[in-house]
């Protein structure tokens, strides 16, 4: 797990390990996440080969964008490139069609970043060992709540690796109108996250458009602080936007830990009517509200919600007390969500950038 860091502020914090997107078709038994964490890697790495070893298996048009990678360096003073991130993503062609790696070296880059939807296969990436923090202060008020985000990614293919991703704007105060502050809004198709940093308060992650994968990614945040397609006083972490059961979307966690300052915080609202989220693998502390869920005081969307879990573990996990609209799933129940074919990923997922 990466980011051990704690910074109170009565909030929650989600330190996930992987987090899934999307799309559940029937999968091969080799892709099923294990139960065993200690097995996690290991169990990647025979999955997700480099890509030499993918040849025919990937994405045709994948597989011609990572034969030639091109790097960029971005470095605060005069040994890169470029000094912003964002001078580096401009310098990529519109209709790229090649992997472009922006290696970023360490410090704070506070601006303000794009990838439009008109050049994918491009790569962020900084040193694990001294990570590059990206950070923003925008808020709701400033430019509405999907477009604030520090870093906003629209194209297809993105990866960002071992990057801190921070909204610095103040946390909301229940006075100020607007003060939803997204950190990250991933708007694409095909994305992957290794090892990053997601800070925020209010609406940390929007996630709403696209297959994503997330690896050993630390998430924090109050409320609604993952949610995509309130109350200041409650701490939410998901509010998903799926709004009929025919809608192929939904949120899968696997192998995490949710702990934090906060007090009964809410495992997901249900923002919308039919929202899909599911746990598995993940140890609870006691910052999970005992009926773990909430149908956003709307009877009604208690029929309609998808609200589930699955092994969980710690004291926050415990059943007796949960809503009755939420499942504690069978295996039979659990196995969609534990796949990468939850977002089609033996198809377009690959390790780790290395460079």
């Amino acid at each position: 797990m990466t980011g051990k860091k704690r910074i109170e502020n009565d909030g929650v914090y989600a330190a996930i390990c992987m987090v899934v997107f999307f799309a559940p078709i029937v999968p091969s038994q080799s892709i099923y996440i294990p139960a065993d964490k200690s097995k996690i890697n290991d169990w990647f790495s025979s999955v997700i080969k480099p890509l030499n070893q993918r040849v025919g298996a990937l994405n045709p048009e994948l597989g011609e964008a990572e034969a030639e990678p091109k790097i960029i360096k971005v470095k605060q003073g005069d040994s890169g490139d470029f000094t912003t991130v964002m001078k580096a993503i401009d310098s990529v062609p519109v209709g790229n069609n090649k992997r472009v790696v922006i290696s970023i070296g360490p410090g704070s880059y506070q601006e303000k970043i794009m990838i439009p939807r008109d050049k994918p296969y491009i790569t962020l990436m900084g040193d694990p060992k001294n990570m590059p923090n990206l950070t923003f202060d925008a808020t709701a008020k400033d430019y509405g709540t999907v477009d604030i985000a520090t870093l906003t990614t629209l194209s297809n293919y993105f990866v960002g690796a071992y990057l801190t991703i921070a909204n610095s704007a103040p946390k909301p105060d229940g006075k100020r109108a607007g003060a939803q502050a997204v950190a990250l809004r991933v708007s694409d198709d095909r994305s992957a996250f290794y090892g990053c940093n997601i800070f925020g308060f209010q609406d940390t992650l929007c996630d709403d458009r696209g297959n994503h994968f997330f690896k050993d990614c630390y998430i924090r945040g109050t409320v609604d602080f993952i949610f995509g397609k309130i109350d200041p006083k409650l701490t939410v972490i998901t509010a998903q936007a799926r709004e009929s059961s025919s809608e192929d979307t939904g949120y899968s966690f696997v192998h995490g830990k949710i702990t934090g300052t906060a007090k009964g915080s809410f495992l997901g609202r249900a923002w919308k009517s039919s929202p899909r989220v599911v746990y598995a693998y993940t140890k609870m502390t006691n910052v999970v509200n005992p009926t773990g869920w909430s149908h956003e005081m709307q009877p009604e969307r208690a029929k309609t919600v998808y609200y589930g879990e699955y092994k969980c573990t710690g004291v926050g996990a415990y059943s007796s007390g949960r809503e009755p609209f939420t499942k504690q799933l069978t295996e039979k129940e659990a196995e969609p969500f534990l796949s990468l074919d939850y977002v089609d990923a033996t198809k377009w997922l690959l390790p780790p950038p290395k460079i």
